[in-house]
C-alpha cells in the first residue's frame, strides 16, 4: 500500500525532521537571531509577491538546466554551505554531496563541516563542489585551508561575509548549543577543530567559538587578500545592498550571493528577495548574481529568476531531508523543488530558464 504519511512538500519534510531530532539541534538550524523577524520576512516576501502568468506558449517540452560559474546543472536550485551536518546524520556532508551530484547540481561545503573536504570531493562524484570560507585570525590557517581544498579539488571559493560576529540567537543560549560528543570540525587545525562547551553562564559554545577565532575586522583589503591567496574563482556571500554589490565587482568577485545568513544575523534586516533587484541593477550583468532566504516552493524559484538570479540555494530544507531519510531524503526534497518549478514554469508560460523574464511578476500599482 502507498505510504499516505510521506512528506510531499518541504513543510512536511521540516515537520518529520522536528519529531526526529533533539531539540536542540532542531532549534540550532529552524532558529534565527533575536525575534526572528527577518528569518519570517524571507518567506513571507514571496508569498506576498504575485505571478503575472503567460498563456498559449507551448510548454509541452522543457529545460530546466542553467550554468553557474559555467558549470551545467540540471537546475538553477543549488545547496548552500550549512554546518554540522553530522549532527543529522551519520555520514553527515557525505551524505548530502551524494544526493547533489545524483541530481546533478552544486554543493558548498561548510568551513564548519563535520566531514573532510577530500570525502565530501570524492562522494561528488566528479560533480563540482564549492568551499565556503570564513576568515580566521590565524591568516596562516586561513591560507592553509584555502590550500587543503583546493588540492581536494573544490571548483570556488565561498566568502562568508555577513558575520564580523554571530548574531544573537536565543534558542542556542537557552540550549547551550555545541557539538555533540565525537563531532569535530574535520578541515580545521587541532587547536580550531572543536566547539568549546557552553557552560550554563555562557551561552552558545558555537558564538564562543566564532568570538575566539574568527576575524572580526575584515574589511576590502581582505577581499584583495583572499583573491591573491586563491587559484580558483571567489564568490562573496552575504550582500545585501547594491552598492556593496559595486565595490565586490571592483575587487574581482566571481559571484554574488545576495544572503542575510538565513535571518541568523541582524534581525530586521530586508529578506532577501526584497534586496536582490538593488543588487542585479547595480551589477548590471558584470557578475553572476545568486540568491538564497525562504525558498521553499517553485515558485519562489520562479521569482527569484525572474527577478535576476542566476540560480537560488535552499539551506533548511536540506537538512530536513538529511534527518528525514539520508541521502535519499535530500534527493527527495530535491526532485520535489525540481517538480514544483517545472510545473510554476509551465504554469507561467516558460518553456526554459531563458524565458523567465521580470515580467512574470505582478507590480504593485496605486495601493490597490
Amino acid at each position: 500500500m502507498p505510504d499516505t504519511d510521506a512528506p510531499i512538500n518541504v513543510y512536511e519534510f521540516e515537520a518529520a525532521a522536528q519529531a526526529k531530532l533533539p531539540k536542540m539541534i532542531y532549534d540550532f538550524y529552524a532558529g534565527g537571531a533575536y525575534d526572528g523577524i527577518t528569518l519570517r520576512e524571507n518567506r513571507e516576501a514571496y508569498d506576498r509577491m504575485r505571478l503575472a502568468y503567460r498563456i498559449l506558449q507551448g510548454v509541452g517540452q522543457r529545460d530546466l538546466s542553467t550554468t553557474v560559474l559555467g558549470h551545467k546543472v540540471s537546475m538553477p536550485i543549488l545547496v548552500p554551505p550549512v554546518a554540522f551536518q553530522g549532527m543529522v546524520t551519520k555520514d553527515g556532508e557525505v551524505a548530502t554531496a551524494q544526493a547533489v551530484s545524483k541530481v546533478d547540481t552544486i554543493m558548498t561545503l561548510s568551513t564548519l563541516s563535520n566531514t573532510a573536504v577530500e570525502d565530501v570531493v570524492k562522494a561528488a562524484g566528479g560533480k563540482p563542489v564549492f568551499f565556503q570560507l570564513y576568515i580566521y585570525k590565524d591568516r596562516g590557517a586561513t591560507r592553509d585551508l584555502v590550500q587543503r581544498a583546493e588540492a581536494a579539488g573544490v571548483k570556488a571559493l565561498v566568502l562568508t561575509v555577513d558575520a564580523p560576529l554571530w548574531g544573537k540567537r536565543e534558542h542556542d543560549v537557552h540550549n547551550h548549543f555545541t557539538l555533540p560528543k565525537g563531532l569535530f570540525l574535520k578541515n580545521l587545525t587541532s587547536q580550531m577543530k572543536e566547539l568549546p562547551t557552553a557552560a550554563k553562564d555562557s551561552g552558545s559554545g558555537l558564538e564562543s567559538y566564532v568570538t575566539s577565532y574568527f576575524d572580526s575586522n575584515l574589511s576590502w583589503k581582505d577581499i584583495e587578500w583572499l583573491r591573491d591567496t586563491t587559484k580558483v574563482p571567489l564568490i562573496v556571500k552575504g550582500v545585501a545592498r547594491g552598492d556593496d554589490a559595486v565595490r565586490a565587482v571592483e575587487h574581482g568577485v566571481a559571484a554574488i550571493i545576495v544572503s542575510n545568513h538565513g535571518g541568523r544575523q541582524l534581525d530586521t534586516s530586508s529578506a532577501t528577495i526584497d534586496a536582490l533587484p538593488g543588487v542585479i541593477e547595480a551589477v548590471n550583468g558584470a557578475v553572476e548574481v545568486l540568491v538564497d532566504g525562504g525558498i521553499r516552493r517553485g515558485t519562489d524559484v520562479l521569482k527569484a529568476l525572474a527577478l535576476g538570479a542566476k540560480a537560488v540555494q535552499v539551506g533548511r530544507p536540506i537538512i530536513w531531508g538529511l534527518a528525514h531519510g539520508g541521502s535519499e531524503g535530500v534527493v527527495q526534497v530535491l526532485e520535489i523543488l525540481r517538480h514544483e518549478f517545472d510545473l510554476a514554469m509551465a504554469l507561467a508560460g516558460c518553456k526554459k530558464v531563458g524565458d523567465i523574464k521580470e515580467d512574470l511578476i505582478r507590480k504593485k500599482c496605486c495601493n490597490h
